[in-house]
Parts: C-alpha cells; structure tokens; sequence
C-alpha cells in the first residue's frame, strides 16, 4: 500500500447509509478525506456524527452504501482497515479496574506495534508516571480522556479517528494537543475528528464536513467556507455614501447612520474593497468570519431548507437519534 505522505485518500464514503426501520440515521454520505489532512467533522448532537464513525470503524453495518479505510472496505475488510487505524475509545469504556499503565500497555499489545509516541503523548498531556500507576477507577474524567488519547495515538497509526477528542481537557492542554495533531499531519498522518469546539477545529483543521440530520450539508477547505459566508462590514465616508455603494457586487446595505453605513458582504470581499479604494473612506470593519457564524448559519432557524443547493458548499478546492450507547472495547478493534 502507497505511503499516505505521496496522497491519495484515508477516508471514502459513498452513499453511505444507517437505517433503524423508519428513522434515518445517516443518509447517503458522500466523503473523500485526503491522506495527510487535518479534517473537522460537525453537527450538533443527534446529526448523525457518531453513526458515521461507527460505521467506519465496522463497529455497525451500513443499510447501504460503502466506506473504505486506507483502500479497506471498512466491513468486509475491518481487520486489515483497521490495522492502521487509531480510534479513540470513549474514556467511560476504559476498565476502571486496570492501571493507567497496564491500560496503555494492552492498547499496545492490541494494536501489535511498538508505543513509539507514548513519552512524547504523556508529556503533551501532563499525564504523570505516578498517575500511570493507579487504577483507572481513581482517575477524573479530564485524566481518562488524556489516557484514552494516549492509547489511541501511541502506535503512531497512519490514522486517526477521534470523536470529540478534547473533551474535559483544559485549554492549554488542548493546545499541546493541537501541537500533537500537526506534528503528526506533518509526518503525512491523518486525522479525522469530530468536535463541539469550533474555535479548535478553525485552529487546526483544513477542510471540514457539516451535517445535518444525517445528511451532509457542506464540505469544503475552512478559506473556501469562509470565503462564502456572508460578512458584515461597516464603513465610515467623509460625506455621503456614493450612489455606487448599491451597485458593487455581492453588497447589500442593511442600515444607514449618517456618514456610517452597515452591509452585507455575500462572498468575496474584493469587489467591495475595490470599489471602497476609489472613495473616501475615514473607518472600515471588516471582521474575519469565524467558523462558529458559518456554522450557526447552517444551523440557524432562518437557514431554510438545508438540501437547497445554496448550502451545499462542496469545495472546488476541493434530527437522527444516536444509535444506542456503549462502545465496544479495545478488543473491538482487533
């Protein structure tokens, strides 16, 4: 099999599909996640985020449709797909039981390779030698995710699946994490991961999936995302605003305050700042669209119908109940 760090792709879908008799859980998702990538995966609980991992992981099997890991079909080739894949086990799962140590070390034996990132994880996290040697039962639920994290990425699979993956860490913790994931990105692995916490996801992430009731609404490069959002700009004039102000391209004015006028930037801010260097202009706001407005905008009750093509936004560059609980353990993976 090729190397990931020469592309091709980590992730495909097609049509993929998870029924439960009349309720539709995920419908015909369609992903190609490349080799090498960060990649976000959203939606708010019940979108069907969780269904589609599992269904990656061959942990459940598909109405319809197919999926394949590394160039394995997830199902009927799980074993080999899974071979090089690192899966965050959700930190309930973990045998309470067990040492922190022992835990780790059959992860490792489960996995069948060396756990050639475990001091490098160990220290990123702040998860202590000392804290190693007690069981699990004694843990906080912060120090059982870093575990659970440890465990996953330790054998330095050529993937990574993670679902909520900085859930109960604090916020310098998660940055060291992040530091983790582009380390790793840079050595060609690939990280698909789903999150509640979009400012994370729009630190480190390249391309993002949006769905929404078990469908995908958007997928595209976070720039191409952004790109498209709708912004708001205020603009101060020495006088009135220009006539032409209506006629710039992707521009609505939503409000008049003297010399200040509010707009509405559809898309591409050039014609706008174009038109904008040819007046008198005293003050611009132009604020960066961040990914918790774009996101809110798919989710929003003004958005409309979500299957309309304007919030399909596959990028040129490129409410389903959850399935029921418990994960299966670290043996699930072999």
């Amino acid at each position: 099999m090729s190397d990931p760090r020469l592309g091709g792709t980590a992730i495909g879908t097609a049509n993929l599909t998870k029924r439960y008799g009349t309720i539709t859980a995920l419908s015909q998702l369609n992903l190609t996640v490349p080799a090498g990538t960060l990649y976000g995966f959203l939606g708010p609980n019940g979108a069907g985020k969780t269904t589609a991992i599992r269904l990656l992981m061959g942990f459940i099997k598909p109405s319809a449709g197919s999926a394949t890991l590394l160039g394995h079909d997830a199902w009927r080739d799980g074993v080999a797909a899974r071979r090089e894949v690192g899966y965050l086990v959700p930190p309930e799962a973990l045998y309470t039981d067990m040492t922190g140590r022992a835990q780790l070390d059959y992860a490792a034996h489960l996995s069948g390779r060396r756990p050639l990132l475990r001091d490098q994880l160990l220290d990123a996290l702040e998860l202590s030698q000392e804290a190693l040697g007690r069981r699990l039962g004694t843990y906080s639920k912060g120090m059982r995710q870093k575990l659970a994290l440890t465990a996953a990425i330790q054998h330095d699979p050529r993937l990574l699946i993670l679902d909520e993956p900085t859930d109960g860490l604090d916020p310098l913790i998660q940055r060291s994490f992040e530091d983790v994931l582009r380390e790793l990105r840079d050595r060609g692995r690939t990280v698909f991961m789903s999150s509640h916490d979009l400012s994370e996801v729009e630190r480190i992430c390249e391309r993002v999936a949006v769905v929404r009731n078990g469908r995908l609404i958007a997928e595209a490069t976070i720039a191409n995302l952004k790109r498209r959002h709708r912004r708001t700009a205020e603009v101060t004039f020495a006088g009135d605003a220009p006539a032409g102000l209506t006629e710039v391209p992707h521009v609505t004015v939503v409000a008049r305050r003297g010399h200040r006028i509010d707009l509405a930037v559809d898309g591409d801010v050039v014609p706008l700042l174009r038109f904008l260097a040819t007046q008198d202009v005293v003050d611009l706001l132009l604020p960066p669209p961040r990914l918790s407005d774009i996101f809110m905008g798919f989710y929003g009750e003004d958005i409309g119908d979500a299957t309309h093509p304007d919030h399909h936004l596959a990028g040129s560059d490129g409410d389903a109940p959850l399935e029921p609980s418990r994960e299966p353990d670290l043996a699930a993976r072999r």
